[in-house]
């Protein structure tokens, strides 16, 4: 009898232990696991989330699976952390903040915004880039000038040459754009009017309220105005994440995401070739491999921008990238960025 209280109390102590190690009786325990089932989010990983929690004083730990900018915080408060104790490049460190990180895009693309979408044709806001070609046509570009009731003016398409005077008007066409934040669209419309005539030649093109969501982000991508340096490479097989000191050609940086990046380069490009980037984030180098997918090509400034899918980063590269991209040290300088976009 004795030693199964014996048992009992030993137990009961090392619960009470394990419950003021890991939170405290003040801790919202059922609350926190039952919204984190809610949320999708695992057993295991809500026991990371719950650790993070805990480690950061939140008043609301439930706050972790809808609020990005509490988990901004956290992740701050962890790589503050980290540094001082100077494990920040520890393989343990590496993965946890790369756990950390998953949990921060799963919460950004819970927003409706991305979740969404829009319908119609008539939602697209005015300076939207698009993309437009007809059966047997190669792909022009043009931007959205103003959006009205009944039509859509975009600017006069731009490309390779047509026939000699050949109109627009009344010929059916495909429309691609992606849209901030949000994901890629295409529709098929038909040109209203072809006013090449006027001082600033533009289309009038019917409206849809058909449009196909072809194609949701699969990272988060931020703005960069930012110089770095462009590498062409045989293969892709070639590459590394060693930082270069010679060679290679100017760019500059557009934006980046943990899986690509667009940068202006001058002169022509084509898609298909294998590249190495360059740059520098916050005093870390960055370097990425990929194929460029595509090239949009300014004729008046002969100068090109490339969208570079690139191949998945390291850990530890995919951590220096997403702690700029979600702006977790240097929020205002994003912000700049942004705003010259």
């Amino acid at each position: 009898m004795l030693i199964a209280l014996g048992i009992i109390a030993a137990l009961v102590t090392l619960f009470v232990i394990f419950i003021q190690r890991n939170g405290g009786f003040g801790f919202p325990w059922l609350q926190f696991y039952v919204k984190g089932k809610e949320s999708g989010f695992r057993f295991r990983e809500l026991n990371v989330l719950r650790h993070v929690a805990v480690e950061n004083n939140l008043r609301d730990p439930t706050s972790l699976f809808w609020s990005e900018k509490t988990l901004d915080r956290c992740i701050r408060g962890t790589i503050i952390r980290f540094r001082s104790q100077n494990k920040e490049t520890d393989p343990g460190s590496v993965e946890f903040l790369n756990k950390l990180f998953d949990f921060r895009k799963r919460v950004e693309f819970n927003l409706p915004k991305y979740r969404i979408g829009i319908k119609s044709s008539r939602s697209i806001t005015p300076q939207q880039q698009i993309r437009i070609n007809f059966p047997g046509s190669p792909v022009y570009t043009a931007k959205v000038v103003e959006n009205m009731r009944r039509y859509m003016a975009i600017s006069y398409p731009q490309g390779k040459a047509l026939p000699p005077g050949f109109s627009w008007e009344r010929v059916k066409i495909n429309i691609y754009f992606w849209r901030p934040e949000d994901a890629g669209y295409r529709f098929d419309s038909r040109v209203l009017g072809d006013y090449l005539d006027r001082q600033f030649p533009i289309l009038h093109i019917a409206h849809s309220d058909n449009l196909i969501r072809a194609q949701k982000r699969g990272s988060i991508r931020a703005p960069l105005n930012a110089t770095g340096r462009l590498y062409p490479l045989k293969t892709i097989d070639e590459s590394t994440e060693e930082a270069e000191n010679v060679g290679g050609y100017r760019c500059r940086f557009v934006d980046i995401s943990e899986d690509g990046a667009a940068v202006m380069v001058g002169g022509k490009a084509k898609p298909g070739l294998p590249i190495k980037l360059q740059t520098e984030l916050q005093d870390h180098v960055v370097s990425m491999s990929g194929v460029i997918k595509g090239v949009t090509y300014k004729q008046n400034k002969n100068l090109s921008i490339l969208h570079i899918q690139a191949r998945p980063p390291s850990p530890a590269m995919k951590n220096t990238i997403l702690t700029y991209v979600y702006g977790i040290f240097n929020e205002p300088e994003r912000r700049t960025a942004a705003a010259r976009a």
